[in-house]
């Protein structure tokens, strides 16, 4: 695969993304995680069909195990 030729506004996007690349990584976490590809299916439809973020489906799933568990423990 050939990469794309160099233009200003690439190189000024590749440079804003490596200064704050570290303000990034402080702000945000990416959870690498695998579920198998049918359920995977099943759930980006139902999302997409709900108009419901992966972000708002953590949320609500969090709440949820709260209210069933109880709140986190201050340890």
């Amino acid at each position: 695969m050939k990469k794309k030729e160099d233009t200003p506004q690439r190189v000024a996007k590749r440079k804003f993304e490596d200064s704050h690349k570290a303000e990034r990584k402080a702000a945000h976490i990416v959870w690498g995680t695998s579920v198998e590809r049918q359920y995977a299916e099943e759930i980006n439809l139902f999302l997409k069909e709900h108009r419901i973020s992966k972000v708002e489906l953590i949320r609500a799933g969090y709440e949820a195990l709260q209210r069933e568990y109880g709140p986190q423990k201050k340890e």
